[in-house]
């Protein structure tokens, strides 16, 4: 059965198609009815707005000045289903994540047990797993919205619930983030390039807990002999890398963004300001804020038992950003390209415990820079 493209339509689709879809050969555009295709022709009649990507796409702004070379490449599809059986965060029906703010403006820190501190070490073991499947099947010519069902169902099989689907209705399953995106893109129809670098942002609901990480990834071997892109991303590697370095017990979270801002301007690239580190449990995003930049005015300092994430996005460029009209995807403002690596980590009593730290078999890792 083919579904109506009518806007908020759940009718079986008839034989009726948008006659200017048939002249551009975009497929699959059917309705239940003339009536259905008039009401939605306002919503509908964007689809004809053809991009640069693959036959039967398009672009959804058309209007829109695109800081750099990525534009959106539409259709995305519908929202990806999670059967019954799997436990689902309060967001995952409403889109709205009441637990979250009912301490929005909390600036308690939550210390975890020995049972929550299990339940994390579990959820971010799935979660690494699920990374490490997605980035495996990275390649030139893959889309980022194939790489979304990789990982949706991946999650599924680990009896998860990916953490980012209905998020403030954010529409997919996974973050990816593509070359100039510093971080929230929403995966589409664009094929991947050689050349291209591409952060992957899983994260997994399980049993009550979340579980946060992300990457960065050079896709196919352009990316690697690339000496800007190999700087921005092998600076955004090390400045995660210098900060997990200091946390214990102690420790104020306005600190880290003095070593991180330091490493990140030796290396002539910037560190993004407006999105920040965060506490995580049972909660997706908590307190504390962790911001990535220096003379920040973050609160708090680290305490056994409290698991929050580092993940610093460093731009080639300037710092400051600009969201799409998708009103997720964030790219940089000159369309200089961006990196971000994310770890959710455990502060014990002498330090911390990357709780989703890479595999000795994990995917990317590491490449020399170019002199």
């Amino acid at each position: 059965m083919t579904a109506c493209k009518g806007f908020n339509c759940e009718k079986a689709a008839g034989t009726l198609q948008c006659p200017s879809c048939l002249k551009l050969g975009i497929a699959g555009s059917f309705f239940c009815s003339q009536d259905c295709f008039k009401k939605s022709w306002g919503t509908h009649k964007i689809i004809h707005n053809v991009g640069n990507g693959p036959a039967g796409t398009y672009d959804p702004f058309p209007n829109f000045q695109y800081k750099g070379d990525l534009k959106a490449c539409y259709p995305i599809g519908k929202m990806d289903k999670v059967p019954e059986g799997i436990q689902k965060p309060d967001y995952a029906d409403t889109s709205i994540p009441r637990s979250e703010q009912l301490v929005a403006r909390s600036t308690k820190m939550k210390t975890l047990d020995e049972k929550e501190i299990e339940g994390m070490r579990t959820v971010c073991r799935l979660g690494r797993e699920v990374l490490d499947i997605a980035a495996a099947a990275l390649r030139p010519g893959i889309t980022t919205d194939e790489i979304n069902t990789i990982v949706h169902n991946a999650c599924l099989e680990r009896n998860s619930y990916p953490s980012p689907l209905n998020y403030y209705e954010f529409p997919k399953s996974v973050c990816t983030s593509v070359n100039e995106i510093i971080c929230h893109g929403i995966p589409d129809k664009r094929p991947l390039k050689d050349g291209d670098i591409v952060n992957l942002d899983v994260t997994l609901y399980h049993n009550g807990f979340h579980g946060d990480l992300n990457e960065t990834y050079y896709v196919g071997d352009k990316a690697k002999a690339d000496k800007e892109s190999v700087n921005i991303v092998e600076t955004a590697r090390e400045c995660l890398e210098k900060a997990l370095a200091l946390v214990k017990p102690g420790m104020p979270f306005r600190d880290y963004g003095i070593t991180i801002e330091a490493h990140a301007k030796a290396n002539n690239c910037s560190v993004v300001r407006t999105y920040c580190g965060h506490g995580i449990n049972q909660l997706f995003h908590c307190a504390p804020n962790i911001p990535h930049y220096a003379k920040n005015k973050a609160i708090g300092v680290a305490k056994p038992g409290m698991c929050f994430t580092i993940e610093p996005m460093i731009s080639g460029g300037d710092w400051r950003d600009v969201t799409w009209p998708d009103n997720w995807t964030s790219s940089t403002i000159d369309g200089k390209r961006s990196a971000q690596f994310e770890h959710t980590i455990l502060v014990t009593e002498t330090g911390c415990e990357i709780l989703t730290a890479r595999k000795a078999d994990s995917p990317g890792g590491p490449v020399k820079r170019i002199d």
